[in-house]
């Protein structure tokens, strides 16, 4: 049995989803973050960062996983499926994978934190990391010309990508023109465990169909950012 400490943000969405699509048991452990759970002596002892997610394999003698990629790879090679067999191919999922840990996941994240969560709003900023993650989308397009996935097949990069991509409207980060991309991300819907996944801990509503909800989940957003 794995236990998944987490909440509903791209990060967290990474491994819900990988944990579905490999069809592994697995107990949800919700960590508010405005009250401020993963700054506890508890969760600290599980991941010094302070951050979501983490798992710990009670199978494997209570082994705990933090940093989201990584609890990604251990899933998939624990279960032989999501990451490619041979070894090129198995290198090309990889890559692509950390194209997302060190890319799109900061990028956005930082576009999120200045185009939505701070106060003031500073222009430059904001400019600074949508330009960057559109950037990175088109990287993205271009790899996916004539392809359905980022590797040979479906993997952990496509799921690690999409969580994040997914959420561009939130953003502010535009992906007209990017027909390559606009089709993957309805594939990886379609794909098992994806939208499942999407709901652990709990099903976040389109904040873009709400005002006021948006407002609300921003103001939260905003008391964690300046912490």
């Amino acid at each position: 049995m794995i236990d998944l400490y987490t909440t509903s943000t791209p990060n967290g969405h990474k491994v819900s989803c990988t944990l579905e699509a490999l069809n592994l048991e697995y107990t949800t452990h919700a960590i508010n973050l405005q009250k401020g759970e993963q700054k506890t002596k508890e969760f600290l002892a599980m991941n010094p960062n302070g951050r979501i997610p983490v798992i710990v394999d009670r199978a494997n003698n209570d082994l705990a996983i933090f940093e989201s990629g990584a609890i990604m790879i251990y899933l998939a090679e624990k279960a032989g499926k999501l990451l490619p067999q041979d070894v090129h191919q198995k290198s090309v999922a990889i890559q692509w994978l950390m194209f997302q840990m060190g890319g799109i996941g900061p990028m956005m994240g930082q576009a999120n934190v200045f185009f939505r969560y701070f106060p003031e709003k500073i222009q430059p900023a904001i400019d600074r990391y949508q330009n960057e993650s559109r950037r990175l989308f088109e990287v993205l397009n271009t790899r996916l010309e004539g392809r359905d996935w980022l590797a040979d097949e479906f993997s952990i990069a496509d799921i690690a990508n999409w969580c994040w991509v997914r959420t561009h409207r939130w953003s502010g980060v535009s992906t007209d023109d990017l027909d390559n991309l606009r089709g993957w991300i309805e594939r990886v819907y379609e794909q098992p465990g994806m939208l499942k996944g999407l709901e652990v801990p709990e099903k976040v509503e389109n904040l873009l169909k709400d005002k006021k909800a948006a407002e609300k989940f921003a103001k939260g957003g905003g008391s964690i950012v300046q912490k």
